[in-house]
């Protein structure tokens, strides 16, 4: 069938997304019958749920996209669907591997498994999910909120550090809302909607941050009127974040606010700013807090306290360095022995089991995510989008560094999970309205321009403004 006249016929791609979805199932099926295959010498019926679960979200997520966001990329739900379904196999091949030691006597009792619970999260994140991309069909409209959405970010920034230490503190970081057994970590949501804040005003404040200001050293400063409110919602992040000990999401808050502007003002002394204010703070937190004192104590001297405090990450590196090139194989090594394998340190536990390979194949997957979420940013018409899509994708790159560093020793461990891999609801749930939003502009900038609109389609960005 011919297109009418002067429209634009764009291929929508939803049958390649459905066969990578296939694929990227086929992968986790495969994982979890070499799971039980090494642990037991059979399958058994967890390969059922733990293979039905990515099954069904991916072709319940599919069905929507297909119907509401046509024009979306067609690799993001794949590479989140394959990036779950492998972390729930590693889940629950480190329940298996807690409950042994347990029964062995040689680790500590087991007190119910993580995949379950997990299996439970993945259910609610792609609810969540699917009401996102349902409800917000354009994501312009986010802008219109951006103060409001503000608000409620430091809201659920500052609700921990206020609560009473029983009610918020988790291994001495004051992050998390516990409740009758429940938990959960609100600023997992705080930096998505931090960051649609941050691209709403620089989008409204753009041209006055790039041209007026003061200049000093050589640097241009803009004026304070301007950058006020945005310096002012940054420090007040960074106080909550010190107040709960959490370092290493005011890391993530930091560097999200510096990149936001550098690629909203293409100006390097914001670089150069952010460089020295990271140092000065990073020297100041180690004067004052005891546990930075100790994290840098044991990235820098991790050998000599092997089972006291340099316990978790010597054994992250021992376990490492176990997998070699090729790894033990799925359920042949024994990752469960580095505390909290599921979460904080899962990469070292699918990098023992699967060796470097795989695990730098791994870690391919999440720099193709990163790349279309920046690709869908290049490509979106509005300067808002460009800077959401800028944003939330290096949320997630800024995340996969630090974690990976600090499991490989080139960093201070900072206890941040990873995005879609690691145990915990509050990350997944976060990175679940990542992945809508991330959709959302996708479509806006692969979708042709509707002929029968006759109001004037919004100027796009010029190429100072966002360098390739």
């Amino acid at each position: 069938m011919t297109p009418p006249s002067g429209e634009v016929r764009v291929p929508t791609r939803r049958t390649a997304e459905l066969i990578l979805l296939v694929f990227a199932i086929a992968i986790v099926f495969a994982a979890e019958a070499i799971v039980e295959a090494t642990r037991d010498g059979r399958v058994n019926r967890n390969l059922i749920v733990d293979s039905i679960v990515p099954l069904a979200a991916g072709v319940v997520a599919h069905l929507v996209i297909r119907r509401v966001a046509p024009y979306a990329d067609p690799l993001l739900l794949p590479i989140v669907v394959l990036l779950n379904g492998l972390g729930l196999v590693m889940i629950h091949r480190l329940d298996l591997g807690l409950k042994q030691q347990s029964d062995d006597g040689t680790g500590p009792n087991f007190t119910g498994a993580a995949a379950p619970t997990q299996i439970v999260w993945t259910a609610l994140g792609i609810v969540l999910f699917l009401l996102i991309i349902w409800f917000v069909r354009d994501h312009r409209m986010l802008a219109r909120y951006a103060y409001t959405l503000a608000l409620a970010g430091m809201f659920f920034l500052v609700l921990p550090s206020v609560l009473p230490a029983r009610f918020s503190e988790v291994n001495g970081a004051r992050i998390w809302i516990r409740v009758a057994g429940f938990s959960i970590q609100p600023g997992e949501f705080a930096k998505i909607l931090l960051t649609i804040f941050a691209s709403a005003y620089l989008v409204s404040k753009r041209d006055v941050l790039s041209l007026a200001g003061r200049r000093f050293l050589g640097i241009d400063f803009p004026r304070g009127r301007d950058f006020g409110p945005l310096l002012v919602v940054w420090l007040i992040c960074i106080g909550v974040l010190i107040r709960g000990h959490d370092l290493g999401t005011s890391l993530m808050f930091f560097g999200l606010f510096v990149v936001l502007l550098y690629v909203a003002t293409e100006r390097v002394g914001w670089v150069v700013v952010g460089l020295l204010l990271f140092a000065a703070g990073a020297y100041i937190a180690y004067q004052v807090f005891s546990n930075v004192q100790t994290r840098v104590t044991v990235w820098l001297h991790v050998f000599d306290y092997p089972g006291g405090i340099g316990y978790q990450v010597s054994q992250s590196l021992f376990g490492l360095g176990t997998g070699g090139l090729f790894g033990t194989g799925l359920g042949g090594g024994h990752p469960e022995i580095v505390p909290l394998p599921a979460t904080d340190f899962i990469i070292s536990s699918f990098g023992e089991e699967i060796g470097l390979f795989g695990l730098v194949a791994l870690l391919v997957i999440y720099v193709l995510f990163i790349a279309r979420g920046f690709a869908a940013g290049l490509a979106v018409r509005d300067t808002f989008g460009k800077l959401l899509a800028t944003g939330l994708s290096f949320l997630v790159a800024l995340q996969l560094f630090v974690v990976v560093a600090g499991v490989t020793r080139l960093l201070p461990e900072t206890r941040l999970t990873t995005p879609f891999l690691s145990y915990g609801g509050s990350s997944l749930l976060a990175n679940y309205v990542l992945l809508a939003l991330l959709l959302r502009i996708s479509d806006a900038a692969r979708r042709p321009p509707s002929p029968s609109k006759h109001s004037a389609p919004e100027p796009a960005v010029t190429p100072q403004a966002i360098p390739a």
